[in-house]
């Protein structure tokens, strides 16, 4: 089974490794491979990349960048290739002290340079994490329906995983999540805001709860709250970068693939106290990120203004494309991300494939009867609307 739709993994403890027989084609026949058993009989990440004309499938920023972004990361590149013979800065302090001016702008959280730190996308920041801070006899907690690969970070590192629920309208029940950590015990909690795959952010309450009963978890306890579309996030609706003054075991987590328009140049950081951040310094592999990469993040954050004006532009979008769907009798998680959780569907999949066939690729993800349409451009989303009508007669 493929492990990009799933909500969570099962709890427990992770299994030891032992030897296991690979099945093998007669041109693959050999010795027997010692594979993990947790990872025996499963497939890569695989969201479908597929030839169509609207892809709204994996929330990427429609927009391409523009010509002055284009510019100014050809330049950047060109003057890091003619020291690629060295390896590049190891601690990327540069490209901190860039990602701690833009969070003050973005934010207005004041951080220190050694508060920041950053990987090839946010995926390697949550594993960084899990290297750190899980591991066998520990417990990663999150609450699903959420981002289908944080059972994967557990998996890959060894990791308990435990899951539990939401509640009908995707909020985040205090008292069920605090009763939550107090049982089990994690080490780490992973909690993202604005939510994957519904859109829905955190109050800061909630946030301020779980950060208590993490603190009250013999042995320590991180919370990660995953801002991963935080820029998307409703007027009023605040970060969790506002909590860092206080809470030492917290970290927040960013990604330049979304607002910024980056997913193809991977680059994902995050905000936490140094103490946390000096430990991930002890897990990551050597000059993890290349010079060419430190280049683009920091030619493009030169342009945040400008990128920034971009996303208040899908913001608008997104919260017309909620209005249309609901004015058509549909449900609609409230997002402050840039896309929408949309149902329900007695059967999802024939929708999903009516709009495929229709040259529109979204997403099936999530609880049984919902699917998820990313934000695009007003022509892309039309195009959806109008597949939508034909394919659900609305």
């Amino acid at each position: 089974m493929a492990p990009t739709d799933r909500d969570a993994a099962a709890p427990g403890a992770l299994p030891t490794l032992t030897h296991v027989t690979v099945p093998a084609s007669p041109a693959t026949a050999g010795p027997t491979l010692p594979l993990r058993p947790e990872l025996a009989g499963l497939e890569p990440y695989g969201a479908p990349q597929l030839d169509v004309p609207v892809l709204l499938n994996v929330n990427e920023n429609p927009y391409a960048p523009s010509e002055a972004v284009v510019a100014d990361v050809a330049a950047a590149v060109a003057q890091a290739t003619r020291g690629l013979n060295r390896y590049p800065d190891r601690d990327f302090e540069a490209l901190r002290a860039d990602l701690a001016a833009y969070l003050l702008a973005e934010s207005g959280v004041a951080l220190g340079v050694e508060q920041l730190w950053a990987a090839n996308g946010s995926n390697e920041v949550m594993l960084h994490l899990l290297q750190a801070f899980g591991g066998p006899g520990r417990t990663a907690l999150s609450f699903a329906p959420t981002y289908s690969m944080y059972p994967e970070y557990a998996r890959d590192t060894s990791t308990a995983w435990v899951a539990g629920r939401r509640e009908d309208d995707f909020s985040l029940d205090v008292d069920v999540a605090c009763a939550a950590i107090a049982e089990h015990r994690p080490s780490v909690v992973l909690l993202a805001s604005p939510n994957n795959p519904t859109g829905t952010a955190l109050p800061a309450a909630t946030v301020r709860a779980v950060l208590d009963a993490a603190a009250a978890v013999p042995g320590g306890c991180v919370v990660v709250v995953d801002e991963a579309y935080g820029e998307f996030r409703r007027r009023g609706t605040p970060s969790a970068l506002e909590l860092l003054a206080d809470h030492p075991h917290l970290a927040v987590s960013r990604t330049m693939s979304k607002a910024f328009g980056l997913a193809g140049a991977r680059v994902g950081y995050l905000a936490a106290s140094r103490a946390l951040v000096d430990t991930l310094r002890v897990v990551r592999l050597p000059y993890h990120l290349s010079a060419v990469t430190q280049a683009v993040a920091r030619a493009a954050l030169a342009h945040s203004a400008e990128l920034m004006a971009q996303v208040g532009s899908l913001r608008d979008e997104r919260d017309a494309l909620v209005r249309w769907l609901r004015e058509r009798g549909l449900q609609v998680a409230d997002s402050d991300a840039n896309f929408v959780l949309f149902g329900l569907f007695e059967d999802r999949h024939a929708v999903w494939q009516g709009l495929l066939d229709r040259g529109v690729l979204i997403r099936e993800v999530g609880p049984p009867g919902w699917l998820r349409v990313s934000v695009g451009t007003p022509q892309e989303t039309r195009a959806f609307q109008d597949a939508l009508v034909e394919v659900a007669g609305l």
